[in-house]
């Protein structure tokens, strides 16, 4: 699919994304430019990483993982990721899972 930038499987099987417009939006200066030499983490929190699903948005998790050597005083990569479907030709449901933002954080 066009736009997409990677796609990888968390670590409970689930298929999910980051499109090139999404990865602008998260190192744009005024968001999260500290990411930018920090993209293999991200992919990595979403692959190995914990997941915690958001309360009052059941399709939102929160995944996150701690490392050693961010920078300033950070300890985790935080990516936000929604759950979502679209209909395949035949309208059925396929799933529709992307990453929204992430950026680092000290827990």
């Amino acid at each position: 699919m066009s736009g997409r930038r990677w796609t990888v499987r968390d670590r409970y099987g689930n298929e999910l994304y980051l499109t090139e417009e999404r990865w602008d939006h998260i190192i744009e200066e005024f968001n999260h430019p500290e990411l930018t030499d920090y993209e293999d983490y991200v992919q990595d929190t979403v692959k190995t990483g914990r997941r915690k699903q958001d309360t009052l948005n059941p399709q939102k998790y929160r995944y996150s993982k701690a490392y050693n050597d961010l920078i300033e005083y950070n300890t985790h990569i935080v990516v936000i990721v929604l759950f979502r479907f679209n209909e395949d030709d035949e309208a059925k449901p396929v799933p529709n899972n992307y990453i929204v933002t992430a950026f680092m954080k000290e827990i």
